[in-house]
This record gives C-alpha cells, structure tokens and sequence, in this order.
C-alpha cells in the first residue's frame, strides 16, 4: 500500500474511533478496536457487529436503544450490524444481575414476543444495512454430542466467576445449572455469526468476554467487547420491563411524555446523553446548562422529552401529546381522550371507583377517598357514600392522583 494510502488508513481510522467510542463506557481489549478497524480498512472490508436481544417480552424500551445506537454509528461508518434474537436464550432468561432465577418462557410465548421485535429496532438503526439472524438457526437442530463439546469448552470456575453466580453461592441462593448456560450460549452466537465486535450494556460485559474466550479456543479472531452504559428506569433501577419502569418505544406520543416526564431530576443528563438525538456539542451544552442552574429542571425534561418522542412519532403528534400533558399535570386539566364508564346515578362513589376499574377494591377505594386523592369535574370528594348522579347533570370526569381519569356517564 502507498504512503499516502497508508496516511488515509490512518485518518479514517482516527475519524470512526471518535465517533464508535464516544458514550461508551469500556472498549476491550482497550487498544483493540483501532487495530480491528485499520485491518478492515486495508482489506476494504467491512466489521461484522453483533448485539444481541432477548424477547422476554413483546416490547423493546428505549434502553435497548442505547447499544442499538451504538450499532447505528458502525453502520454509519460502512460496517455491518448483525442483530442476533435470543429465541432460544430468552427461555432461561439472562440471569446477570438477578438473585433469583426466573420462570423459563414457552417456545409459544417466545414465539409471540419476537412479532415485533424486529420492527421496533428497525427505529434505531438502518434495515438495508442490518443482517437478523435467530439462535434457532444454530440451536434448533445442534446434535446434543456437539452441545456437550461446546460445554466442556468451560470450566465452572470459570462460569462461576460471573459476579452474579458468585453472589448467588455466597448467599447461600438456588443457582440452576440452565442458568450456567446462558454466557455459553451467548458466546456461541459470536462464533456463528464470526463476529468482530460485540456491543452490550455493562452489565454483558461477563458474557461478552465468553464470546471472545470461545472464539479463540476454536481458532478464531476474538470479538472486541464494547459496553455502553445502561439507561436507568424511572425509579433509578437497571430499566426492565418486569419492573414496569420502561419506556417503550411502542408506546403512544403521550405514554411516552408522560413516562419520560416522570424520570427524577438526577436522571436528566444521563436521557440527554444516552437517549436524545442532539448533537454531540448541544448534549455537552444543556447538561453544563442543567448542572449549572441555568436550566430549569422541568422545562429541560420537558424538552427532553419532546425529543425523544420524536424519535418515534410524527412532530405534530408529539407537539399534542406535549400540550396534553401539560394541561393535565400542570393546569388540572383532563386529556382528550378518556375511557367511559357507564353506570347507575344512584351508585355510590366507592363503588363506582371499583367497578371503575379505579380502585382494586372498595377499602382501596375508600382509602383514596379518605385522603383526598379522588375530584370529580376538579372538586375534591369527600364522602364514600355520595352517589354519583348527585355531582353532575349526566356525566362526570372522575380523576384519581396525577393520571388516572374516567368519564362517568349515567
């Protein structure tokens, strides 16, 4: 190769470094994607780049966007994304992080998670540039002699290793043996897809390492590790859906506000770098201006949070959904579209939460009475037996706390 070609090489290399590794929280081996992607580079081919996704659930959150960005920016730079669906991982359940196992999922259940799944991760990175591949493909019909062969390519010292089984054994806590397969698993996926560079959340980082492991004792190029950090819930927590402290990218222009409206303040800067879709310079700019004082916390996230809905919703919806929000939550108002309810005049206010669907039960529904959390057209209830014809003329809009409305109708 000529000099000046070489000096090209160098260049190129140095531009998709700066964008592949900002936001990221470990590259591993640290010096090892430079090497990778100046050998790519001179071969004029291009990185295969592996995520990998459980479809423990039908809805994929905005947290998983996080690693699917980081995928967006290979593409960008010319490479390759592989997204590999956990069909038959999902069955046991990544148990990183967990002090307790989980309940396996049905092949029917699996089955029905993935319908979308594709399509929703379609909204992060390019489909004309993105090879799916399903576990099924290499698992389905592995002989059980070659699964045995991949088994013994582990030790379990090695699998124990994991922070999460080790803690599980400290403590004393059941640690299933399907549960030592995941990492396994996972790291099978690297060898049949011939991975490059595999991306995860930290808390991958011990499966991801397994992949690299396993590729180098089958004789191949071990996978660069790269982790982005996670993408906290609303409560502060790893964001889950089993903890419904998700935001789905599925969800409507108003669920999404509202969920993204509800993170605590803390949480902002970390929505602006890792969630909204500034730029690099305006991200630096308003999480100096939110640390500073110089941005108001509310009207940041509010701004925030138009931002991010409009990843996934037309601008006008997500200018409604905006307005809604604000005249519910900040001038008392109701949105404009409430479920009805339909009942007898004459039925008490308790019950009417209840068969409402309000209140799980009457003494809930008293409860929420009894300390004011119940208006009716804006006027505080403070009476279980008022019946509810005696507060309108045909209908009524019942609100229970922030976000709960009916519209009672008789």
């Amino acid at each position: 190769m000529e000099e000046r070609d070489m000096n090209d090489v160098e260049s190129e290399v140095r531009r998709q470094l700066e964008i592949i590794t900002a936001g990221t929280a470990e590259v591993i081996p640290e010096d090892g994607l430079e090497k990778i992607l100046a050998r790519a580079l001179k071969a004029q081919r291009p990185l295969r780049v592996k995520y990998g996704i459980d479809p423990t659930s039908p809805h994929v959150h905005i947290g998983h966007l996080v690693p699917c960005g980081k995928l967006r920016d290979f593409q960008d730079c010319g490479h390759t994304a592989v997204l590999v669906i956990g069909d038959y991982t999902a069955r046991i359940g990544d148990p990183s992080g967990r002090d307790a196992e989980r309940a396996p999922l049905s092949e029917d259940q699996v089955a029905r998670n993935m319908k979308s799944y594709v399509d929703q991760l379609y909204r992060a990175v390019d489909p004309n540039r993105t090879e799916v591949r399903y576990q099924s493909e290499w698992f389905a019909d592995m002989p059980l002699s070659d699964f045995v062969h991949l088994s013994a390519r582990f030790s379990v010292a090695q699998l124990l290793a994991h922070e999460t089984f080790r803690k599980r054994m400290e403590g004393d806590r059941r640690l299933s043996v399907h549960e030592l397969l995941y990492p396994m698993m996972q790291a099978h996926d690297s060898v049949a897809i011939r991975a490059d560079v595999e991306i995860g959340g930290t808390d991958q980082k011990f499966n991801c390492l397994c992949g690299r492991d396993l590729q180098k004792a089958l004789g191949m190029a071990s996978q660069v590790v790269l982790t982005v950090p996670l993408l906290m819930g609303s409560d502060g927590e790893k964001m889950s859906k089993s903890r419904d402290n998700h935001i789905p990218v599925s969800a409507d222009a108003r669920e999404m506000i509202g969920r993204i409206m509800a993170i605590s303040d803390d949480l902002i800067p970390q929505y602006i770098m890792l969630a909204s879709s500034w730029s690099r310079e305006d991200r630096t700019a308003l999480i100096h201006g939110f640390e500073s004082g110089e941005e108001h916390p509310r009207g940041l996230k509010m701004r925030l949070a138009r931002n991010i809905a409009s990843r996934f919703h037309p601008p006008d919806r997500v200018a409604k959904a905006a307005r809604e929000f604000q005249r519910v939550f900040a001038e008392g108002g109701a949105p404009d579209h409430i479920r009805i309810f339909r009942c007898d005049p004459d039925t008490p206010m308790d019950r009417v939460l209840k068969a409402g669907g309000l209140a799980a039960s009457t003494s809930e529904a008293r409860r929420l009475i009894s300390q004011g959390g119940v208006t009716v057209d804006g006027i505080r209830v403070n009476a279980f037996a008022t019946p509810v014809g005696s507060l309108g003329a045909g209908s009524v809009i019942l609100r229970v706390g922030r976000r709960r409305f009916v519209k009672v109708v008789w």
